[in-house]
């Protein structure tokens, strides 16, 4: 019997324990992934019988994806697991000492790895390539390491590279650059007038071999001045696959934001079909998650190639690492 290919989705649940409706779901409509935020996660015993509940529902290779950049973007967080700092401490200590903030980075990524790995987590959300912009709205702000376009590609790939070496994938996001963004996405649509989009997309085209990376909900009126990043083939294909030069597995931010409007079933096609090759859904609403499950189309082959590429990356690259030197010797350069 040929295996059941997965949707073209990963998606968010209800609560602390995956409910039998949400197993049923997963069973009948197989996304690719879940992703699991502060309301999925209370403890490491906890999270363990999630996702291990979660491993009987998926498919083998499903993903198991959660935002941890470290700052205020962290879904694992103390007293069960390591604090991280934000990009932008690491980006102060590079402007410093560019070998300390390097290694910062490399071991922030390393340990965020370590305890995504050990929670069962197959991806992290991170790093963030957008550039800091000032005047800009704060809902990027700290999460970026700098200003410098180069700064941040190095940076990122540093964070990129530990969490590699934990055997977990990172995402760049969000493409091709939130930093110019004067509103939240999270709440309404932001617009980007700038014509020179230079400096916000060459860390990303710097950045261009990581495994995954994560659109941007902006309308950039220089490239389409109609239709938001994640739902424009025009950027898809000719800044993010062109321009940028990016191969790997590209993921829509997640749909339920405000940013978008419609039925989240309706945006998951239309980013589909732009050229995303993965709709995320994060709201954990089990009627509007089932009906985009249902509409949404199996992987195409060609994301089905990415996703192979990116976890033999994290197979291949992973490292044996030591969680407590690694922690002490980022204490004492953060210091």
């Amino acid at each position: 019997m040929t295996a059941l290919i997965p949707r073209a989705a990963i998606v968010g649940i209800s609560g602390p324990a995956l409910s039998p409706d949400e197993a049923a779901m997963f069973r009948a409509f197989p996304p690719s992934g879940v992703i699991l935020f502060a309301r999925n996660i209370q403890d490491p015993a906890q999270l363990a019988g999630l996702i291990g509940s979660l491993r009987q529902a998926l498919p083998r290779d499903a993903d198991i994806m959660v935002d941890q950049e470290g700052g205020r973007v962290a879904r694992l967080r103390p007293p069960h697991w390591l604090p991280h700092p934000p990009a932008a401490a690491l980006g102060r200590l590079f402007e410093a000492n560019p070998p300390d903030g390097l290694r910062a980075a490399w071991l922030t990524g390393a340990l965020i790895g370590l305890d995504c790995r050990a929670a069962g987590f197959t991806i992290a959300a991170t790093p963030v390539l957008d550039i800091s912009v000032p005047g800009a709205h704060d809902v990027i702000g700290d999460r970026a390491f700098a200003e410098h376009p180069v700064t941040v590609a190095r940076l990122g790939r540093a964070v990129a590279n530990g969490l590699l070496a934990a055997g977990v994938l990172p995402v760049g996001k969000h493409a091709p650059g939130h930093g110019r963004a004067r509103v939240d996405s999270h709440l309404s649509l932001p617009t980007v007038e700038q014509t020179d989009l230079s400096a916000d997309i060459r860390p990303f085209a710097l950045d261009a071999d990581l495994p995954w990376m994560m659109t941007a909900h902006i309308v950039y009126r220089a490239l389409d001045p109609m239709l938001p990043a994640t739902l424009s083939a025009t950027v898809i294909e000719t800044i993010i696959r062109g321009r940028i030069g990016f191969e790997g597995v590209l993921v829509t931010d997640d749909l339920a934001m405000k940013a978008l409007s419609g039925a989240p079933a309706d945006l998951a096609s239309r980013a589909l079909a732009a050229g995303c090759d993965i709709a995320l859904y994060c709201s954990g609403d089990f009627a509007s998650t089932e009906a985009l499950l249902r509409q949404c189309p199996p992987l195409t082959q060609a994301a089905q190639r990415r996703l192979r590429a990116g976890r033999t990356a994290a197979a291949t690259r992973r490292l044996t690492l030591d969680r407590a030197a690694l922690a002490a010797e980022r204490g004492r350069l953060l210091a």
